[in-house]
């Protein structure tokens, strides 16, 4: 199954449409993600409250409707605890859904799918059973994913790790990343290929979620890992899987809004940043990302639709990066940068990136 739960910005690239009859949106180039809670949190899942009465709203939508309430939804505290989209397989509908704290406020969800999809939408409400942990249930059973030299696997998964990977377990929990996404693989795979070149001494994960890239450096460095997010529950599960790992040494888990926490600013300059959030906060984050990378350190950046990708460049490019590997996994993109020396003043036009890689494609 298929399926996108968001919790950052919108995604400009789907509006518009109608909300029952239209077959599709313009621009509409999303890709499935997976858990994040409404309202301000970058990487969590549901909140870890489950003693409330719960209940599910949902209505079938195109996929690119589906997405644009996802957002919309996840850019307010008052209506659901979660938001998410996905695909029925059998039936090929896609599916937006929404967690609510007891009975759902159906006039304001109706005035938002109006205001965002521009029609009338029919909403569906269901009580849902509080002590089950959804995230955690429609994640059981998935197999192992190895992704540049790295092999994420569950706990249920009964054959031992194989030789020469490096192994981390991470089960489906209240947090983004068990490594099945094209975003997480794509950063696993950068990392492997900055670690081919370079031994850095402290690097920076920023929106850790489960911690899964923070322990992949971890396990490789044996070296503190600062790993950063907005939401304390992704925070913990960073932690805990870090001690699952045998790196909670090497772990300093972060509740921070970006690079804002004091041990974020004491601990820069960084050698080496990785940030898979969503395009929009990373165009936000660029010029503090900039201003926390030492020169020449590498800064890896995914959560990124294919069609966002060159804005994302144009913006670390204006905080004194440039583009040295771009890594395409279906219609998600991954971008390993390098901090430069200076910042520079008017960066070229960026042409659909390929021209921007002409020269720089084997440097990473």
């Amino acid at each position: 199954m298929h399926g996108r739960h968001s919790g950052e910005g919108r995604n400009d690239d789907a509006n518009g449409g109608s909300a029952r009859l239209a077959a599709s949106v313009p621009h509409a180039t999303d890709r499935p993600r997976l858990t994040y809670p409404a309202a301000d949190a970058t990487t969590a899942s549901p909140r870890s409250d489950l003693s409330m009465t719960l209940s599910q709203i949902s209505t079938p939508l195109t996929q690119a409707q589906a997405y644009a309430l996802v957002d919309a939804v996840s850019a307010r505290d008052d209506l659901a605890l979660t938001a998410s989209a996905h695909e029925d397989e059998a039936t090929g509908e896609w599916v937006f859904e929404a967690t609510c704290a007891a009975d759902p406020d159906l006039a304001a969800f109706a005035g938002l799918a109006r205001e965002i999809l521009g029609g009338d939408v029919d909403f569906a409400v269901e009580k849902i059973d509080p002590e089950v942990n959804w995230v955690a249930k429609s994640l059981e059973g998935l197999a192992p994913v190895i992704a540049g030299g790295f092999y994420v696997y569950g706990s249920h998964e009964a054959a031992p790790p194989p030789g020469g990977l490096t192994a981390i377990k991470i089960d489906a929990a209240q947090a983004f990343g068990t490594g099945h996404h094209e975003t997480t693989t794509g950063c696993l795979e950068a990392i492997e290929r900055v670690l081919k070149r370079q031994r850095p001494r402290l690097p920076l994960d920023i929106g850790t979620g489960t911690g899964v890239l923070a322990i992949a450096l971890a396990k490789r460095l044996r070296l503190p890992v600062i790993a950063s997010d907005i939401d304390p529950v992704a925070v913990a599960t960073a932690a805990a899987n870090a001690r699952d790992n045998g790196v909670g040494n090497f772990i300093i888990p972060v509740e921070a809004a970006g690079l804002g926490a004091p041990v974020i600013r004491r601990n820069a300059p960084y050698d080496l940043i990785v940030a898979n959030i969503l395009a929009g906060p990373l165009v936000a984050l660029a010029p503090a990302i900039g201003r926390a990378a030492q020169t020449g350190a590498p800064v890896i950046l995914s959560g990124i639709l294919n069609t966002q990708a060159a804005r994302v460049v144009a913006a670390y490019g204006q905080a004194g990066m440039v583009l040295r590997r771009r890594l395409i996994r279906g219609e998600w993109t991954t971008l390993i940068l390098e901090k430069t020396a200076a910042k520079r003043k008017s960066p070229a036009p960026v042409r659909g990136l390929r021209s921007s890689l002409h020269g720089v494609e084997e440097e990473y």
